[in-house]
């Protein structure tokens, strides 16, 4: 009798074991992307060079998840950045700069996650915008100048809390909080966030919006090597880096598309604010943007074409213009072109193509000249500059 009750506890200790292992899983997964890139006036010589994440960022990460019951599952996701060309980590060397997030899932009660997360913007509107899609996506180069409204991700949020609703009808809403973490000052660093996505057949919109606060040490300066003390704006562009001392920083975003059998119609508009001018100390400023009081605005328009010639074979054509009103006679202003496409060899690997025109005109943020700054590359010297890159991105 007993050794049949222990044998049963053991079958049945058994199943259970292998029907626990069955609910959960935890999946290895990343793109690796290479290519060569060409750039017209990389600080007045042309260059030509092997570069990596071009179509979309080179990535590895972990991705896992349990069932719990009722609908209701544990998630998480570790994702590194990194450079196929030299092995270095990206995303300013933090190694899982791109996300890192643990939290709850199911369909009957949204998502809630914490960690490094991406913003609202990136989830919702950025899928209307080519420089996040297929215009060289993973360097940013397509991306509306210096990145200004985010939509390419350059930036993260740390210590952050996201909830997303479940989806009603085709319409998702999600907020976020980032927690500031500094000790007596609880508005100090913190980033608010509200978003919502809406599909329903051929057609899609989103809209986002994003309060930070002391910008340049909560959104721009929150990776290993950004500076405690510096300007970090002018790691991404100088478009917009003599506004380093806002006191905070407002994007509001929207776009929509519609599908027209093989063609998708997106246009998209944004506004960037930063405001409160002084309020932030930031070492290394010029005399100029010391001065600096009030607030100064970027607003960006988009329209963006896609075609599917083939289901294998994609186009893509788009425009953008950015244009600055600033505080003390900033004025400058940013057209740009992107064209290229994209050859799906298989679900996992595609060839790719993109080239971005960008001419600047007026006077920048730093109260100079402007030029023309494609995102991610050394800026001209004159009013305009052409990149090109092509390569091969695959995904495991």
């Amino acid at each position: 009798m007993n050794r049949k009750l222990i044998l049963g506890l053991s079958v049945l200790g058994g199943i259970a074991s292998t029907a626990a292992h069955a609910q959960s899983s935890v999946t290895l997964y990343g793109i690796v992307d290479a290519g060569f890139t060409y750039n017209s006036n990389s600080g007045g010589q042309k260059q030509y060079a092997l570069t990596s994440g071009n179509g979309a960022g080179d990535r590895w990460g972990l991705r896992g998840r349990e069932d719990l019951g009722n609908g209701l599952a544990a998630i998480f996701d570790v994702e590194s950045g990194f450079s196929m060309v030299n092995g270095t980590t990206s995303q300013g060397g933090t190694m899982f700069g791109r996300q890192a997030y643990v939290g709850l899932a199911g369909s009957n009660y949204g998502q809630l996650t914490m960690g490094r997360l991406t913003a609202l913007s990136n989830d919702y509107v950025a899928k209307f915008s080519s420089g996040s899609t297929w215009a060289a996506a993973g360097t940013g180069y397509g991306a509306h100048v210096g990145d200004i409204d985010n939509l390419v991700a350059l930036n993260r949020t740390n210590n952050s809390i996201k909830y997303q609703t479940p989806t009603w009808n085709g319409l998702t809403i999600g907020g976020a909080y980032t927690f500031g973490g500094v000790a007596g000052e609880t508005s100090e660093n913190q980033i608010w966030q509200a978003g919502a996505n809406y599909a329903n057949g051929p057609v899609k919109l989103a809209v986002s919006y994003l309060l930070a606060k002391n910008p340049n040490y909560s959104f721009f300066g929150n990776t290993a090597k950004a500076s405690a003390t510096g300007n970090n704006l002018t790691s991404d562009s100088v478009a917009y880096g003599g506004y380093a001392s806002a006191g905070s920083e407002q994007i509001l975003a929207g776009g929509g598309s519609y599908t027209f059998g093989p063609l998708i119609v997106n246009a998209m508009v944004s506004s960037v604010q930063f405001a409160d001018l002084g309020a932030t100390s930031v070492a290394g400023l010029s005399a100029r943007e010391k001065s600096y009081r009030g607030e100064a605005t970027f607003n960006t328009a988009e329209l963006n074409l896609e075609y599917y010639m083939t289901p294998a074979l994609m186009l893509g054509l788009a425009y953008n213009y950015t244009k600055l009103d600033g505080v003390d006679g900033e004025n400058a202003h940013y057209m740009q072109i992107n064209a290229g496409g994209r050859y799906y060899l298989s679900k996992m690997t595609d060839l790719y193509l993109a080239a971005i025109y960008q001419r600047a005109g007026g006077v920048d943020s730093t109260g100079a000249p402007a030029v023309a700054t494609i995102t991610s590359v050394t800026a001209s010297t004159g009013q305009s500059q052409l990149v090109v890159t092509t390569g091969i991105e695959k995904k495991f």
